[in-house]
């Protein structure tokens, strides 16, 4: 079992538009894992929250006793800390299964600036491109 350190951004071109999301992991066996994927016509909450999402699902699939998340989404984080109540009708389901996975990990999540996430916000930006070509 590892420890795993993950940054995650969301993002779309418009608010809504097509949105991505990109996400690094570092701490697996295979080495660096990193992630970028269209996901549809969102707005940045839901995309910010998407990545969150799929940060979980890969370290539950790995077996990761923990994960530590870095993300430069403020709202999501302090969601996630529950310094924020989450009553947006479009992120309330997301919120509540990043909650429960996160659950089963011992996890954390902190903010952190965007330039000090620029590997997600590439990954993000570029799976946005790839929606819109």
């Amino acid at each position: 079992m590892s420890n795993l350190v993950a940054y995650v951004d969301g993002g779309s071109l418009g608010n809504p538009g097509p949105a991505g999301i990109g996400v690094v992991i570092d701490g697996s066996a295979d080495g660096t894992i990193k992630i970028n994927k269209s996901i549809g016509h969102h707005d940045n909450n839901v995309a910010e929250y998407a990545a969150l999402l799929e940060a979980l699902q890969f370290a539950v699939e790995l077996g990761a006793r923990a994960l530590h998340v870095f993300s430069d989404s403020e709202v999501v984080v302090k969601q996630m800390k529950e310094e924020y109540t989450c009553r947006s009708s479009r992120l309330y389901s997301l919120h509540w299964t990043c909650r429960k996975l996160a659950r089963s990990l011992d996890f954390s999540i902190s903010h952190i600036p965007r330039e000090d996430n620029v590997e997600a916000n590439r990954l993000a930006n570029s799976a946005v491109r790839k929606r819109i070509r």
